[in-house]
């Protein structure tokens, strides 16, 4: 077991910079907290820092959830860096796992046993315990209702509290629905709020940079969007997000994969991003297994990587975008693999509505499994479904820094390059071949 203990003198005074907004949270006593903050306006930062304070003084063991383990990490990391600011001498354990689940728990061992454990959100780890319970970012976590349910009983006995923080993530979710609840004491940051407090940041600078005024009004002025126009709404992709979901980061993790495999590439070059997406099939789910993200790499690498990755032989199909830019590439990858692996697809408005919706439908029956990753969430909801005047479906997404929905059709691909699978590869034995020994050698 690794243990790592830290114990500082507490002659120096310690010293926490917190603005107002922060300042009220941290010393409120109310026993239910709704918290809805702009993005970067210090909401985790608060909220561990009120949950030590609160275990100690009420000596309760805290809960920490997660949308994931990254996130769970980066929140205990957050907690361990307010105890060496305050003095507090503290146990930290990062290598033991939540019962039968390969979910890692992190925990942190205050004076007179208090403890924190830091856990990625998921109804079975959200169960089992007594304390006070802090749901970082919640409406980014998938399955949040079962989640709710199985934990807010932990807070049943001895007055246990709860804090709920999180930016919007549309109204299909249980953090909106709490907005509404009485007994909750409710804070809503905005940007201009959190700058008009001291905040340095420029706001204005902010909205142009980012270049999308929707998801600036959701990510910086707490705005639950509207969804009647996403083709994919974030309660449906939520529902789709595995916490636990390991995605390999090379070729060679995947070469260890006994399952199919369907790749989808969306190719981009300047302004875009090249995105490779691995699906592997098991039962009847599609589960996430890669995901290679390249900005700006010259096609010579883009095609080494994809000669590595097709020359696995568990690789079935894999469908490669061909229109535009990706022209050149496709057809350099269908000429090595051949047409019966590699397919160079040319997007058409009726094609792209068409693949997009097999898209849907496997996110609405929940086949298909996913990262419960921000990006790809905020990349996947970004695409609308719109009616022209003709009467027709199109399908629109903003340009961003971040791509063009790269995300988005690099599965869309995918999902393609597996529905079209040919059925099982099949083998036969035979003896050796005989020829005759007649005719021309």
């Amino acid at each position: 077991m690794t243990q790592t203990k830290t114990t500082v003198s507490a002659k120096a005074k310690p010293i926490i910079p917190l603005l107002p907004y922060q300042h009220q949270d941290v010393e409120s006593e109310e026993r239910f907290r709704w918290n809805c903050w702009a993005r970067q306006t210090g909401k985790s930062f608060t909220k561990s820092l009120r949950r030590i304070l609160r275990g100690l003084k009420r000596r309760r063991t805290q809960i920490f959830l997660s949308a994931g383990e990254r996130q769970s990490r980066e929140l205990m990391q957050k907690a361990r860096q307010h105890c060496a600011a305050l003095k507090i001498a503290t146990d930290y354990y990062d290598n033991r796992f939540f019962k039968d689940l390969s979910v890692k728990q992190l925990e942190i061992v205050l004076p007179g046993g208090v403890r924190l454990i830091g856990l990625p959100a998921n109804p079975q780890t959200a169960r089992g315990f007594t304390g006070d319970v802090f749901l970082d970012e919640f409406a980014m976590h998938a399955f949040d209702r079962e989640i709710w349910g199985a934990m807010f009983p932990t807070v049943l006995r001895g007055g246990g509290e709860v804090d709920v923080a999180s930016t919007p993530k549309g109204k299909g979710n249980t953090f909106y629905q709490l907005r509404h609840n009485d007994l909750f004491s409710t804070s809503t940051i905005t940007l201009p709020d959190a700058i008009s407090q001291g905040l340095d940041a420029d706001a204005d600078q902010m909205r142009r940079a980012m270049g999308d005024e929707t998801l600036y009004r959701q990510e910086f002025l707490c705005e639950f969007i509207d969804e009647s126009t996403a083709l994919l709404t974030y309660d449906q992709i939520a529902a789709c997000a595995d916490p636990t979901l390991a995605v390999c980061g090379s070729v060679g993790e995947l070469a260890q994969d006994p399952r199919e495999l369907f790749v989808g590439v969306d190719v981009g070059r300047v302004h875009d991003l090249t995105v490779v997406w691995i699906l592997a099939h098991g039962g009847d789910v599609f589960t996430t297994v890669g995901l290679f993200e390249l900005a700006g790499a010259p096609f010579r690498v883009q095609f080494e990587l994809l000669t590595e990755l097709l020359s696995l032989r568990r690789v079935r199909r894999c469908c490669i975008d061909a229109g535009g830019l990706g022209m050149q590439l496709a057809e350099q990858v269908v000429e090595r693999f051949g047409g019966h692996r590699v397919e160079a697809i040319t997007f058409t408005p009726a094609l792209k509505s068409q693949m997009a919706s097999a898209l849907r439908i496997a996110v609405e029956s929940q086949r298909i499994r996913i990262p419960n990753d921000e990006r790809i969430r905020n990349d996947w909801h970004s695409v609308e479904r719109t009616v022209t005047e003709s009467g027709h479906f199109r399908l629109t997404a903003p340009r961003t820094a971040g791509g063009h929905a790269d995300r988005f059709w690099a599965a869309v691909l995918a999902v393609h390059a597996a529905d079209v699978g040919g059925g099982q590869v099949e083998s036969m034995n035979v003896g050796p071949l005989h020829f005759a020994r007649t005719g021309a050698w």
